[in-house]
């Protein structure tokens, strides 16, 4: 099946961390902007139980650590489902720490001229 570019808007109004959901073709989309301008795009199914994921929220995560000890890592790189609290990684859409199987469906993009598009 080949993909279809989408134009989804400029890279100035996705606010760096913050997902937005926005509709390409019959999809509904997260797009989130990175801190350093890498956007990601992702469906907006939970792979767990079809939860709206991308209604949940970006941060970061609590490592394994040893007792007594709390470490804070990935902030900005992790999406939390809304409804059960399942993290994926963003960058790659795997579960942290092998929670679920499943893993996010993510789309390529692409920023020229100042515009986000995506590959459907």
């Amino acid at each position: 099946m080949k993909q279809e570019e989408a134009h989804v808007g400029a890279l100035s109004t996705f606010d760096a961390g913050v997902m937005r959901i926005v509709q390409v073709g019959r999809w509904q989309v997260g797009i989130l902007r990175g801190a350093d301008d890498v956007v990601h795009a992702v469906l907006n199914i939970c792979p767990h139980k079809g939860a709206p994921v991308c209604r949940g929220t970006v941060g970061g995560t609590m490592l394994p650590s040893a007792p007594g000890e709390l470490i804070f890592a990935n902030d900005g790189k992790v999406l939390k489902c809304p409804w059960h609290g399942y993290e994926f990684d963003i960058e790659t859409g795997t579960s942290l720490f092998g929670i679920t199987r499943g893993k996010l469906r993510k789309f390529p993009t692409e920023v020229r001229d100042g515009e986000v598009y995506v590959k459907i």
